[in-house]
């Protein structure tokens, strides 16, 4: 792929603030997308925006909260005005509360749902209705969205959060399917993360601990590592490399996949 594969795109990217979502919103802009970044952390999202903006990219923040039907709304049309025009969506931002199942609340469990499911289907939502012709930006598009390699293995301790990604799976499909059929010109596929060391994947660790899977982080990483058939953690520059591929012209001919970048732990 070419250094500026994705010159003159526009990219929304959610839970863009920190973590995955700042990786590929950087990698995004690398490869010559302009990038809006959206969370309901502003100062660090106003944060990672204007890091992208120090490399001459065209870029802004908008506070998204993407369980909310009416800010996905004014967060797509903010995107069309800054950037003048949207047609790649990350769906990034998720929520992962650790529990043994003889131990869920509902509480947790209808929030990760909310985010995690709700969310992610908002998201393809305005996306469509964006990008296919006729709509406020007009030209097609691509969908990411972030998954996990939970949607593909049993790891203890996280059923519902898993169960929540193997419906980001489905609905990828099902999204594809229908944009496919209606015209509308978007590709959609997911990824499917392994563990990584950012603030979310080191708390899951730590939590692991708490609930007596483990005798310690490092044990309870280690375990992973030894799953893994490439012998290490992912990195969020493995996941935005791959987020970057699927929205290039190279992965033109790709819809309703889901890529899993694990090193091979989900296999």
């Amino acid at each position: 792929m070419s250094g500026k594969s994705l010159a003159g795109r526009k990219a929304l990217v959610t839970g863009g603030a920190r973590g995955i979502g700042a990786a590929i919103a950087q990698a995004l802009a690398r490869a010559g997308a302009s990038v809006m970044i959206a969370d309901i952390l502003e100062d660090t999202g106003r944060a990672s925006a204007s890091a992208i903006a120090k490399e001459g990219v065209a870029t802004g923040f908008v506070q998204l909260d993407v369980t909310d039907d009416a800010q996905w709304e004014r967060a797509v049309a903010q995107t069309v005005d800054t950037l003048g025009g949207y047609d790649i969506l990350i769906n990034n931002a998720g929520i992962e509360i650790t529990s043994l199942i003889s131990e869920v609340k509902a509480e947790d469990a209808r929030r990760m749902c909310d985010v995690n499911i709700v969310g992610t289907v908002l998201g393809m939502k305005h996306a469509f209705r964006a990008m296919k012709p006729g709509g406020a930006a007009g030209k097609g598009g691509a969908v990411v969205n972030i998954a996990s390699v939970a949607a593909t293995i049993a790891f203890p301790a996280i059923a519902v959060y898993s169960g929540t990604k193997s419906a980001v799976d489905r609905m990828t499909r099902v999204g594809a399917m229908e944009a496919g059929k209606l015209g509308f010109g978007v590709r959609v596929n997911c990824i499917y993360p392994g563990l990584i060391p950012t603030d979310m994947g080191m708390q899951l660790a730590n939590d692991i601990v708490k609930v007596g899977l483990a005798p310690d982080v490092n044990a309870a990483v280690g375990s992973v590592v030894e799953q893994t058939p490439l012998g290490k953690l992912a990195e969020v520059g493995d996941i935005a490399d791959a987020a970057v591929f699927l929205c290039s012209n190279e992965a033109r001919f790709i819809t309703g996949i889901g890529l899993p970048v694990d090193g091979g732990m989900g296999m």
